[in-house]
């Protein structure tokens, strides 16, 4: 099916996607052998419906029976600026790169489903889309397609185009022949590994995610450990140290998709401003980005713990003003940022003001520790 391939090619790239493989829809026992070892070492966390979907994720026949071949498709996102230049600033909020605008879901789903609906009626074919909330292993079929590789920051990596794209996938009933799959090309290089700030990676290719800041800051529902929060900064939604200095990057391109260019009011919010805001006010800010799926509660947790890590004294009424939020988990985060920024004698004075009862037991621990 070579002519097949290559009009699908044609067709997802007039689409706008920027890269297309083709893999067969089967992984192997390789990438199900890896994935069972990380679940059973516990490096998933809260994430259960990593567990849960274990036996869809592992093959992806057991997902939809009826599918031959996967079309892998890549759309870049790439900054136009450096996304470690916000870290310095310690009183504004660093949201990830993907999530300063649009939802990349919807975007890439809506090309997907382009491509699908052509597939169907150009060849008569089934067809399914997957991105990412699906349990679809991407970045092992991403890798058999022949996009890129997983680098030793577990994120899938491209000669052409960095590790800055997103990932989506059709599924169908069309035989395809699959390419060769693509080869790895780290090297010697530690680069990813060096910069993460929580060490989040026991060994080159493997990734704790109890200790990712990507994790901890969307994916994570309680209060953050104590002793990571220090090594947080001023990130409140994702981080992207490790993309950030891969040397591969040199071959990204700027992101051409308008949903994907970020909001200036996301781009370097202050916490003050970020910190004030009640359940309507995020919903507001954050309508039609990634950021809102977390929920006001989460997202201000991350906010005060930045605002912990900030240093700045001036910041302590914002703090103050969550003392007496309605989520524990708020209140949590605002007395360990109090306490952060705060001369022991206010402190005393605040709790003073402010004594959790008997039934807030988040609340104590951070009064008591």
């Amino acid at each position: 099916m070579t002519d097949a391939k290559a009009e699908i090619r044609d067709k997802a790239l007039d689409l706008g996607f920027d890269a297309v493989g083709f893999a067969a829809a089967d992984l192997g026992d390789q990438a199900r052998d890896r994935l069972a070892d990380w679940l059973a070492q516990g490096r998933h966390g809260d994430m259960g419906w990593m567990a849960d979907t274990f036996e869809r994720r592992a093959h992806p026949q057991s997902l939809w029976p009826k599918a031959r071949s996967v079309v892998v498709l890549g759309l870049e996102y790439g900054p136009a600026l450096n996304p470690l230049a916000l870290l310095s600033h310690s009183e504004r909020g660093n949201i990830s790169i993907y999530a300063r605008n649009r939802d990349y879901h919807d975007t890439v789903k809506k090309r997907l489903k382009a491509l699908a609906r052509w597939m169907h009626e150009h060849y008569s074919e089934e067809v399914k889309v997957f991105v990412d909330t699906a349990p679809v292993m991407e970045k092992p079929l991403a890798q058999a397609a022949g996009l890129g590789w997983q680098g030793k920051h577990s994120n899938l990596l491209s000669r052409q185009h960095g590790n800055w794209f997103f990932l989506g996938e059709v599924f169908t009933t069309l035989p395809l022949e699959p390419d060769a799959p693509e080869k790895e090309h780290c090297g010697s290089c530690t680069a990813c590994l060096d910069a993460c700030p929580t060490g989040a990676f026991p060994a080159p290719y493997q990734v704790d995610a109890r200790r990712c800041i990507s994790y901890l800051t969307i994916e994570h529902k309680g209060p953050i450990p104590r002793e990571l929060r220090p090594l947080m900064g001023n990130r409140i939604y994702g981080c992207d140290d490790c993309l950030a200095v891969c040397p591969w990057n040199k071959f990204a391109q700027v992101a051409r998709e308008a949903d994907f260019l970020p909001r200036v009011e996301l781009t370097a919010p202050r916490l003050a401003d970020l910190a004030a805001l009640d359940d309507a006010s995020f919903r507001a800010l954050f309508s039609g980005s990634p950021v809102k799926r977390i929920g006001v509660a989460r997202f201000l947790r991350n906010v005060l713990i930045a605002i912990g890590n900030s240093g700045a004294p001036g910041l302590l009424p914002t703090v103050r003003a969550r003392l007496n939020h309605e989520s524990a988990l708020v209140r949590g985060a605002a007395v360990w940022a109090l306490r952060r920024l705060a001369a022991e004698d206010t402190v005393s004075q605040a709790r003073a003001r402010c004594l959790p009862d008997e039934e807030d037991p988040q609340v104590i621990e951070e009064w008591t520790a």
